[in-house]
């Protein structure tokens, strides 16, 4: 069992995605804001982080832990421009909101397990 952190604005869409996590096995965290998520990242083994609102104050706030802590974003899928901001910042995989609603537990298992495939 994984302990996650999950920033997740979107009630609906982000209990979705706490109830995956939490049914493959993992202790999910959720974090009201982003820098709440920071403060409970010490000794996390994965950071969820939603990027459909505001990404860009997201990814300023959490961009200094994501090299210690391995990251999973989401985004909506015509935002390629905030894909390409997150893989900068250090997030290890980023996927349109779409996959991570059908592989979300997949892609957890799969970068805590550092098979990362994107």
């Amino acid at each position: 069992m994984a302990r996650v952190v999950a920033h997740l604005p979107d009630l609906l869409f982000g209990s979705k995605v706490q109830g995956m996590l939490t049914a493959a096995g993992h202790d999910v965290q959720v974090a009201p804001t982003p820098q709440a998520a920071l403060e409970q990242l010490d000794g996390a083994d994965l950071l969820v982080l939603d990027l459909c609102e505001d990404s860009a104050a997201r990814l300023a706030t959490l961009g200094a832990a994501l090299p210690v802590t391995r990251a999973l974003a989401f985004y909506l899928h015509t935002d390629v421009e905030t894909r390409r901001s997150a893989l900068n910042a250090g997030c290890d995989l980023v996927v349109p909101r779409s996959r991570m609603a059908r592989e979300g537990a997949a892609l957890a298992d799969g970068l805590l397990a550092a098979d990362i495939s994107a």
